[in-house]
């Protein structure tokens, strides 16, 4: 693909790249200007959140709703995951990454978002291949850009294992398993026996949903085993009194 492939007008959208990893050539710049390789840079699960900081439409809301999320889930920013936010227009710098850094760190009261809630901005050919790498396409419109609203998880070894869809709200709970799963490398929804037997991800709707298949089954199941319990039981008991 062209440096411009992914600013294609007949691309919009996600095209997701499960179980692919990103290369070990993506350099962003942070908010305090210091020049950060990305995968070098993540060792635990790491939400991308793809936006850009003059965004008039879902980028704010898509922020305040992962903070939201973030600040109501109870795994800690800096201990368990991180968060990069990538602008994808290079024509935003630093010190506009500082000021939306700064706004935002003050809504996550758990953990340490000073230093593990990075705000980059790039270089237009870097920004186009990490967009191929995790299969993100915009579409510029004049100065603005029509863009999906997702979060993209990676593993501490930089695999992609999920992406979450959302503008404005995302669970806590989506957020959580989805950070567990990916401290394991999985891309899949594994993160403990019950919860994996309970749950299963919808991608329909993009989030983890009660499996009530299983679940009603295994209702059931355990009432038909508990009547052939009683049944038993009543039967010895009745042979024992005669």
């Amino acid at each position: 693909m062209t440096p411009n492939s992914s600013f294609g007008q007949d691309e919009l959208g996600v095209y997701e790249h499960l179980d692919d990893y990103i290369s070990n050539d993506l350099v962003f710049t942070d908010e305090l200007y210091n020049e950060i390789n990305l995968k070098e840079s993540i060792n635990k699960p790491t939400i991308i959140a793809l936006v850009y900081y003059e965004c008039p439409g879902i980028c704010s809301p898509l922020l305040n709703g992962l903070a939201d999320a973030m600040d109501k889930t109870d795994i800690q920013l800096g201990e368990d995951y991180q968060v990069y936010t990538i602008s994808f227009s290079h024509t935003e710098k630093p010190p506009l990454a500082k000021k939306k850094k700064d706004s935002y760190e003050k809504l996550v009261r758990h953990g340490d978002p000073k230093n593990s809630w990075k705000f980059f901005t790039g270089d237009s050919v870097t920004i186009s291949r990490l967009f191929d790498q995790v299969g993100f396409k915009v579409k510029k419109e004049g100065k603005e850009y029509i863009h999906p609203g997702t979060l993209i998880v990676l593993s501490p070894k930089g695999k992609i294992t999920r992406y979450l869809y959302g503008t404005t709200y995302f669970l806590p709970f989506d957020i959580k398993m989805a950070i567990v799963e990916a401290a394991d490398e999985k891309s899949g929804p594994t993160i403990n026996k019950m919860l994996k037997y309970c749950f299963s991800y919808d991608p329909d709707g993009q989030k983890y949903v009660l499996n009530f298949t299983k679940i009603s089954g295994s209702l059931i199941l355990l009432i038909v085993i508990g009547l052939l319990v009683t049944l038993v039981i009543k039967g010895r008991t009745k042979i024992k009194t005669q």
